[in-house]
């Protein structure tokens, strides 16, 4: 505007110095909640929210000091420098014959020409559309009516179930084996070397007809196979990190290859408590009858692979009672009669099969076990228990069918118990396309639902919901009281700067446009990228986006105020000149933030999987209520204005 550069820079400091604190400290109050979150939502965001307050409180110094002082010393030196430049390439164009004139100019001067004449007419379109639009209370109210329902509606519909956390691209693939009853460790050994041998070519490679190794993709870097009574399991890792989904589905190809065996396969998650942990869903069974419970499983357990296709599922322990064994029931008034407890019985029994530890001696400095075992030749077939020989405390030999019921049965290799309950757990893993949340509502109003509607439940016998499953519903929780929170901080805050309740209720109409945008961002990277859920790290986008997209809005307000006060300009060209001078800032920041964004969203590197949510949910965010904002907050804040002035008599 013609002034000196110190007197501009001074100017300009001063007349934004308000709308960059409130931006700033909106900015940094959305994280103090999160700071304090206590679950694992909370462990994950609390150096985010440091690192980020801390910064954007660093950048506010920075913007009012070292900015304007730099500007003022070098702007000009570097104006006179452009305008130089400028005056010695017109009169080189004017020393050119006319035509090769179109070659030095070139397409560059009316590419920045036409660029310039779009930015114009467009700045000067939003700002008379809005002075329009606030010479009538009809526009005005029809404006807002619409831009705020159609983001609601559009938030709504576009708004997927949530899940909890990411797995990661875990260097890592675990498979869980659940072998028939009646296999011993020779067999499941057998089994395990066939399986290493089926995937040599992954592993070891074959030998082509020139003498060179070739493998086949993916790689497998480590192999391993565990058979520990009927717990099985195997797991590999790739040469490639990126490649180990890849695995995925060869696993269960060789591995459903085995006979009558059950299996399950998939990567480990980055964020799971353990190898074989991660997104899963428990349906916890208790109850006291244990065949009862098997029954009830069984019946989850298919439809669970029914309604949830695609999803593995697992029971825990298992859902079969025909593991043979040999059951020992004494018979204790015989064995009364004879000087004899259950308990001696069983101490004998113990002994004879498995050896009882009865004392320890020193040798050479070390604490060495005394063993008492019987002979192994004493028990090489199932009927020859009966003749087992015991002791009385009178010393008579007596054989154990004398004083016991020796049968052979069918029974659990493993009972569990939740809270002193005999329990059976069904762990269900979603596809990766199911939402954790949807497939809860799935097994809750299809699958349990019916069950407790039918009574097969009754008094004794219950159902609930662990696992991750658990933890979503708690971090969710926590999670929408901080936003909540957030909002109340945030709106409470500017109040305070703005010395008014009103127009920071103008200044938070941005939050559901934001939304609107944040989910519709969300979509398109699913629909045109790579699926992506709304989990916890994704729902961080849109607390960040309350402390962000009100930054649009506070500048309109502010420099509205600053027209009413300081310009005593009259309300409607007030919100005009708001708009026409800062549609500029506004879309460099917007700009600058979505771009800065958008590696999270396009690039496909490792760990990109985790952050792609957040950075969607930003960019569309963003994107969405930028334009929105310079139509909604004129007409909103010049409808508030109509009322105060009603209401009050005051203007502003």
């Amino acid at each position: 505007l013609g002034e000196p550069r110190a007197i501009a820079a001074y100017n300009g400091t001063t007349e934004v110095w308000g709308a960059v604190l409130a931006s700033t400290l909106t900015t940094m109050a959305v994280f103090i909640p999160v700071v304090y979150v206590q679950e694992e939502a909370g462990q994950l965001f609390k150096d985010i929210a440091i690192a980020i307050s801390c910064s954007v409180a660093l950048s506010l110094v920075v913007s009012i000091t070292v900015i304007p002082a730099f500007a003022a010393k070098i702007l000009g030196f570097f104006r006179e420098r452009r305008k130089a430049k400028l005056s010695a390439k017109y009169q080189k164009l004017e020393d050119t014959p006319a035509d090769h004139r179109g070659g030095l100019a070139g397409g560059g001067r009316k590419l920045i020409s036409k660029m310039d004449s779009f930015a114009h007419r467009f700045t000067e379109g939003v700002a008379n559309f809005n002075y329009k639009v606030t010479g009538s209370v009809s526009a005005r109210l029809g404006v807002v009516i619409v831009l705020t329902g159609f983001s609601l509606a559009m938030a709504i519909w576009l708004s997927p179930p949530s899940e909890y956390l990411p797995e990661g691209n875990r260097n890592f693939v675990f498979n869980f084996l659940l072998p028939p009853p009646g296999y011993n460790l020779e067999e499941l050994d057998q089994i395990g070397n066939e399986i290493v041998e089926n995937l040599g070519p992954y592993w070891k490679g074959v030998e082509t007809k020139t003498g060179t190794i070739e493998f086949r993709d993916p790689q497998i870097r480590n192999l391993f196979y565990v058979a520990l009574g009927r717990l099985m399991f195997a797991g590999a890792s790739t040469e490639d990190p990126l490649k180990a989904r890849d695995l995925v589905p060869i696993f269960k190809t060789e591995l459903n290859k085995i006979p009558g065996f059950y299996a399950t396969s998939y990567q480990s998650s980055l964020f799971g408590r353990g190898i074989s942990s991660g997104r899963t869903i428990d349906i916890d069974i208790t109850g006291p009858d244990l065949v009862r419970l098997v029954q009830i499983g069984a019946r989850i357990f298919g439809q669970s692979m029914q309604l949830l296709p695609g999803s593995q599922v697992r029971p825990i322990p298992s859902l079969d009672l025909g593991n043979p064994e040999i059951q020992i029931t004494p018979d204790r008034v015989r064995a009364a009669s004879l000087g004899l407890a259950a308990r001696d019985i069983g101490e004998a029994v113990d002994t004879l099969l498995d050896g009882r530890k009865v004392s320890d001696y020193q040798h050479q400095g070390k604490e060495i076990d005394l063993t008492l075992m019987g002979r192994s030749s004493s028990t090489q077939r199932t009927q020859d228990f009966n003749n087992l020989l015991l002791r009385t405390s009178e010393g008579q030999l007596i054989t154990l069918g004398s004083v016991a019921d020796v049968r052979w049965v069918a029974g659990p290799t493993q009972i569990n118990h939740i809270e002193r309950q005999r329990a059976i757990t069904i762990q269900v893993r979603p596809p990766k396309q199911t939402p954790l949340e949807a497939a809860m509502q799935i097994i809750g109003n299809d699958i349990i639902g019916p069950l407790r509607n039918s009574g097969e439940l009754g008094s004794l016998y219950s159902i609930n919901l662990a696992g991750t499953a658990d933890d979503l519903v708690v971090t969710r929780r926590a999670l929408q009281w901080n936003f909540v929170l957030a909002l109340a901080i945030t709106y409470l805050l500017m109040s305070a700067l703005f010395a008014s309740f009103l127009y920071p209720f103008v200044i938070m109409f941005s939050v559901p446009l934001a939304a609107a945008g944040g989910f519709a961002g969300l979509w398109l990277v699913s629909t045109f990228i790579e699926y992506q859920s709304l989990d916890v790290l994704t729902m961080l986008g849109f607390i960040i986006l309350i402390g962000t997209v009100v930054n649009n809005a506070i500048l309109i307000v502010h420099q509205s105020l600053n027209h009413m006060r300081n310009e005593g300009m009259e309300r409607r060209e007030a919100i005009r000149e708001a708009v026409r001078n800062r549609i500029r800032p506004i879309f460099m920041s917007t700009t600058t933030s979505v771009f800065g964004m958008l590696p999270l969203v396009l690039f496909r590197g490792a760990g990109s999987e985790l952050y792609r949510g957040l950075g969607s949910v930003v960019v569309g965010g963003l994107a969405l209520s930028t334009i929105f904002t310079l139509f909604l907050i004129p007409a909103l804040f010049s409808l508030v204005l109509d009322a105060r002035a009603r209401i009050t008599g005051k203007a502003i």
